[in-house]
């Protein structure tokens, strides 16, 4: 028996190691990971430069506190803000405390600036931010927060697609706007380009600060380093996690000058966040990502993805009900609960996971092969060939 809690539901499935797109279980069978940790491993397992970016800082320091300068985390913070919206990032450990970090901010930005009031963040029903008690109640689903009562104050929601209950919901108390640019948990539904430059109007028009949650979507998984950089839209604070890492624990929260104003010493701290290993590694993943070509690479293999799951999808039209999704962050969506169908790809050796609204999440590593997602499409559609519901 397990000492472990129960709060996982565990495949009975464990890995002794893993190659780029594949992960090798403690029984010799070879599986195609396209879970990759959730969007975690954006540079595929054991890669091979961040493992010697690692080693080489493992040899000098691990740990500094954050009393001191640790000039790996301010490399990083400078090649972030050079090539994003930001002026300036807080570094953090996981995403759910990079978007709290992003909720203190709202609050403190207008505390600081004389309105205390105005403390109420707006975000989508039914999203997902994260798991501590705060972001429960701002991803406002009922199934998450059952048992953890009293609620958490301070947060208020819209229907995903509800333009007039989002204009309706805000009020002179409301701070920011919160959303995923892309819902990962949600069912990998998509924010319109249009929609997101609409919610930058509707931001400015009432003077408050748009949070665009970039944790699963962001660091090059769409073939753009954010996913709101198709829109053009600059947001406000902007927290991430999972790919920067691309497989140690790193949360960042971007922000520009405006927002940062108001997070003067001691608002805010971690012990380990911005540690020197971890900046280490997500300085080796910027190397990899910021290459020339890299990103344009992703756009291209995806649009191959993309085409060939709606060519099954057009085979298997009472099966599968649409295909979502932006660059390497995919979700087919059934027409049925997808338990079942997710067990024969793992039973075929491909490794999904599921979303909201009977989606599986498709997560390859973004160095993904076009013969990996060769093979991807060849076991999905086997499966597809022999599901019964």
């Amino acid at each position: 028996m397990s000492s472990l809690a129960n709060n996982y539901n565990r495949r009975k499935i464990a890995f002794k190691k893993g190659k780029g797109s594949f992960l090798y279980s403690i029984n010799g069978n070879r599986y195609l990971d396209f879970v990759q940790g959730i969007a975690v491993n954006s540079l595929g397992h054991s890669n091979s430069y961040l493992t010697k970016k690692l080693i080489k800082q493992a040899k000098k320091v691990w740990h500094v506190s954050n009393a001191f300068q640790i000039p790996e985390g301010e490399k990083l913070a400078k090649r972030l803000t050079k090539k994003t919206f930001a002026d300036k990032v807080i570094f953090q450990n996981s995403g759910a405390e990079a978007t709290e970090v992003a909720i203190k901010i709202a609050r403190r930005y207008f505390y600081s600036i004389g309105k205390p009031k105005k403390n109420r963040i707006l975000c989508i029903k039914n999203s997902f931010h994260g798991r501590t008690l705060a972001t429960i109640f701002a991803s406002g689903s009922k199934k998450m927060t059952e048992g953890f009562l009293p609620k958490v104050e301070g947060f208020d929601h819209f229907e995903f697609g509800d333009h007039k209950g989002l204009k309706k919901a805000i009020t002179n108390k409301t701070a920011a706007i919160m959303v995923e640019t892309i819902m990962g948990e949600g069912g990998i539904k998509v924010i319109p380009d249009w929609c997101l430059r609409d919610l930058r109007k509707i931001c400015n028009k009432r003077k408050i600060l748009l949070i665009l949650d970039e944790v699963q979507c962001g660091i090059g998984r769409t073939g753009k380093f954010f996913a709101f950089d198709y829109s053009g839209v600059k947001p406000d604070i902007v927290p991430i996690a999972k790919g920067i890492g691309g497989g140690f624990p790193i949360g960042a929260v971007l922000m520009n000058k405006k927002a940062a104003s108001s997070m003067i010493a001691g608002t805010h701290g971690s012990t380990f966040g911005g540690n020197p290993l971890a900046m280490s590694v997500g300085n080796a993943v910027l190397d990899q990502i910021f290459k020339k070509g890299f990103l344009k690479n992703v756009q291209k293999v995806s649009k191959y993805f993309h085409n060939e799951l709606n060519k099954i999808k057009n085979e298997y039209p009472k099966l599968i009900k649409e295909v979502r999704g932006v660059g390497l962050l995919i979700g087919l969506q059934l027409f049925h609960d997808q338990t079942k169908f997710i067990q024969k790809l793992i039973d075929n050796k491909l490794l999904t996971i599921r979303a909201a609204e009977n989606t599986i999440r498709i997560l390859p590593p973004l160095t993904v092969t076009k013969k990996e997602i060769d093979l991807a499409i060849k076991i999905i559609k086997k499966v597809c060939k022999e599901y019964r519901v």
